[in-house]
């Protein structure tokens, strides 16, 4: 946690309260801590004198701006630990099936800018290192926020290796939309049934065709009924079945596949946390599941 900025309007209170119910629910998990990620991983894919802005917290106000608040010192620490997270929790997934981040899924930062809440785009940055490395040869990106993965699109076009993957809220943010390697546009109101029903016809599919050796899913839980930046209307048992569905598809077909937290937006922190901390728990019980029975 780093302290709120004094500007902007992004509430941080949901990323300890999640850890909270987490804890609270009693399931069997172990925490992990996450390294900063280095400064050349984020350069990588980042334009170095936005990434050096970032660092020396000294970015500039119309930046911060699209951003959404002011990136503070500590809030420059936050978020190298918080892309950190997502790296890790790839390479827990590669030994335990499935892990997850319990921040961030910034999917709107760009090459030298952030946005949307978004500073350092943790999923571009995570799969840009593992193939890198040699962790992986082909990664799908999974991104089922309401908003479209637009920071994530762009950074990573192109890329034979990698595949974005945006279902989203058409008429949401962002209002210009990037192109990511498949785009699917979801009406306003859209309810479970409609949700699952387009989720269904496109992701078999994909890791069919694609055949990638990882999946990364941004899993925000925006597209809820009850959103306040959301224009979908999922409720919690749809948010679960997407969920499950999502995991089960991936592990049956033996793929490592790690979570990043994503949006949620509400006045309730608290309601907010729950919804995300049931999202983590319905995947690893799925996972669990898959590996116990391997169905």
């Amino acid at each position: 946690m780093a302290p709120r900025p004094e500007r902007g309007t992004f509430k941080f209170d949901k990323y300890y309260l999640v850890i909270e119910a987490l804890r609270r629910s009693g399931a069997a998990m172990t925490e992990h801590a996450p390294e900063p990620m280095p400064r050349e991983w984020l350069e990588a894919v980042h334009c170095p004198n936005y990434v050096d802005e970032v660092l020396r917290a000294a970015v500039p106000r119309e930046k911060e701006r699209r951003i959404g608040f002011p990136v503070t010192p500590q809030i420059s620490s936050r978020v190298r630990h918080t892309n950190g997270g997502t790296w890790l929790a790839a390479k827990l997934a590669m030994d335990h099936g499935y892990a997850a981040n319990s921040a961030a899924g910034s999917h709107h930062a760009l090459h030298d800018t952030g946005a949307g809440y978004c500073v350092f785009n943790d999923l571009a940055v995570t799969s840009n290192r593992l193939i890198a490395e040699g962790d992986a040869s082909r990664i799908l990106i999974v991104d089922l926020d309401v908003h479209q993965g637009d920071g994530t699109a762009s950074l990573l076009a192109g890329r034979e290796t990698v595949f974005t993957f945006s279902m989203h809220a058409e008429k949401n943010f962002p209002v210009r939309k990037a192109r990511s390697s498949l785009d699917v546009d979801l009406p306003d109101g859209l309810d479970d049934d409609g949700y699952m029903e387009t989720l269904e016809k496109h992701l078999p599919n994909l890791l069919a065709d694609f055949a990638p050796d990882l999946v990364l899913y941004q899993a925000g839980v925006d597209p809820h009924a009850n959103d306040r930046l959301g224009r979908l209307a999922l409720s919690d048992a749809g948010l679960e079945t997407r969920d499950r569905f999502v995991i089960r598809q991936s592990r049956q077909r033996s793929l490592p596949i790690a979570s990043s937290l994503g949006g949620g937006y509400g006045d309730d922190q608290g309601e907010v946390a729950e919804r995300h901390a049931r999202s983590m728990l319905a995947m690893a019980d799925e996972n669990s599941q898959v590996q116990s029975t391997g169905v």
